[in-house]
């Protein structure tokens, strides 16, 4: 899950959302809803904040040292050792070179960094080095927008200055001048652009946001347009099985009709014949009554005629021996 966060936030901006909906529904289908929950609370980072954990992911060392610079630092401001003081303030130059990291970084992602961006990349990188906070967020590698430093280190009353290695007589002079109204009148300018960054930022964040929410009403529609497109093209689909079917029914009942039809004339041309051979088988048997009754007569005709011949030939013998 943590890489999966991780991953998500070195996702350029544009394909943030789509990334989190993708990875948010592959912990749903694993049955891991927690996880899928916090995929889809993970906020879309700004161009600069993306940028900023693009260079603490892709270039890990160079992080750590920004890291041990900025709690050295802090802890140099807060005693105020002018020797450790003299030997770390020339090496905060490494923002501007680490901003330049981060916006060649970006551009090789494909997405080149307006010269706006690039200074709220540094912004935040000095923010990383005045702020434990900040140094803190910065460290998860989960920025959603940029950060801005404070005004002075703290418990110094030092101003952190825009990063460019000014020396220790010079914060020391910037403090003696923060005590006077000349000082004071620094701070309060100080604290105004504080303000207007603070509220620029929070510009930023709400059009993220809405931006955010514009692409997951989009996302959703899609999806939305994409499930009735699948159900009318199944529907059509239904149609032309059913269709199929139907015509496949009526030509199968047809085929019955046919067929009994044609079962029918057989039946009634076998019964024709059968009324044929029965009335042959009816006048067979009277021609066998007749042939019956002649070959009875017959025989009796012939048995008289026996009997007849006989008597004949008998007196034909007696007149014959008489004489």
């Amino acid at each position: 899950m943590e890489a999966a966060l991780d991953a998500l936030y070195t996702t350029p901006p544009p394909a943030f959302v789509s990334r989190r909906e993708e990875l948010a529904a592959r912990a749903r289908t694993a049955g891991r809803a927690e996880d899928a929950r916090r995929l889809r609370a993970a906020r879309r980072p700004t161009l600069a904040a993306w940028a900023a954990n693009l260079l603490l992911r892709s270039r890990p060392e160079e992080a750590a040292k920004l890291l041990e610079l900025g709690r050295a630092l802090r802890e140099a401001y807060r005693t105020l050792d002018a020797a450790e003081l003299k030997s770390l303030t020339a090496r905060r130059r490494v923002v501007a070179a680490l901003a330049r990291q981060a916006a060649d970084l970006a551009d090789q992602a494909g997405h080149r960094l307006s010269d706006a961006v690039r200074q709220e990349v540094e912004s935040t990188l000095t923010a990383v080095l005045a702020d434990e906070e900040a140094a803190e967020h910065w460290s998860s590698g989960r920025l959603t927008t940029a950060l801005t430093p404070p005004s002075a280190f703290p418990g110094a009353g030092i101003p952190v200055g825009e990063g460019k290695g000014a020396s220790v007589g010079d914060e020391r002079a910037a403090r003696a001048g923060a005590e006077s109204g000349a000082g004071r009148a620094a701070g309060a300018e100080t604290e105004a652009a504080a303000e207007r960054a603070a509220r620029a930022e929070a510009e930023a964040e709400r059009k993220a946001r809405v931006r955010d929410e514009l692409a997951e009403r989009r996302r959703k529609r899609r999806e939305k347009v994409e499930r009735a497109r699948q159900a009318a093209e199944e529907a059509v689909r239904g149609l032309d099985a059913a269709r199929a079917e139907q015509a496949g029914a009526d030509a199968a009942r047809q085929d019955a009709r046919d067929r009994r039809e044609a079962a029918e004339r057989r039946v009634t041309e076998l019964e024709r014949e059968l009324r044929r051979a029965r009335e042959e088988l009816r006048r067979a048997d009277e021609d066998r009554d007749r042939a019956e009754h002649r070959h009875r007569d017959a025989a009796h005709a012939l048995d008289r005629a026996e009997r007849e011949a006989t008597g004949a030939d008998r007196a034909l013998r007696r007149l014959t021996s008489r004489r």
